[in-house]
């Protein structure tokens, strides 16, 4: 499993939940689909009077949430970058391998659309399908991933508290006691449980 593998997921998934900034700074949602999954980026489109095409070139953040049917939740957070470089070319790539969008957009109508690159960001893939739960984060581009969860300390003191309130069994035994990252839910029941605040968030 890589970040090219988690984007080819998305891909498939193709219609997704996407967040960006608004003009107000409230995050807005909508479903889009990922057209085109190429050069180790995902491509979308969007017509340049929507408000939509604003958000993206005010502030290129965005946020995307994916689920499959079973169970393999895929976010990735990152920029989306308008394709400035033949974008009638990609516009009609995405047509040809989108052949639904002649419906929508006839003709030369499809030049309304802007493509938009995401090729830079942070991808977890979070699988509630498997027992225990796995996540797995990857960078993409030149992102740098920061690290979630929490970790244990020195301040350790070995009473096992923590792996005893775990809900995935998701700790280790030994001083200091280890928390299996790939399994963590990130519940934050070993941070609350215990008694000498041996467990820190990390990042």
């Amino acid at each position: 499993m890589d970040a090219q593998t988690c984007l080819h997921l998305l891909r498939e998934i193709k219609d997704v939940s996407l967040a960006t900034i608004n003009e107000e700074g409230h995050p807005e949602i909508r479903i889009i689909d990922m057209m085109l999954e190429a050069e180790g980026a995902l491509i979308f489109c969007t017509s340049r009077g929507k408000d939509f095409y604003a958000q993206l070139e005010r502030d290129s953040h965005i946020a995307i949430d994916a689920l499959t049917k079973d169970w393999k939740m895929v976010r990735l957070m990152g920029t989306a970058e308008r394709i400035k470089d033949d974008p009638h070319a990609w516009i009609d790539r995405i047509f040809r391998e989108n052949p639904s969008m002649d419906d929508i957009y006839p003709g030369d109508s499809r030049y309304a659309l802007e493509p938009f690159r995401i090729a830079k960001g942070e991808i977890e893939l979070f699988d509630l399908g498997t027992s225990p739960i796995e996540r797995h984060t990857f960078a993409l581009g030149a992102a740098h991933p920061k690290p979630h969860g929490f970790k244990i300390t020195d301040a350790c003191i070995g009473c096992g508290k923590c792996a005893r309130v775990c809900p995935q069994k998701a700790i280790l035994a030994g001083r200091p006691y280890s928390i299996m990252q790939d399994h963590c839910l990130h519940c934050g029941l070993c941070f609350e449980s215990c008694p000498v605040q041996a467990i820190a968030k990390r990042g």
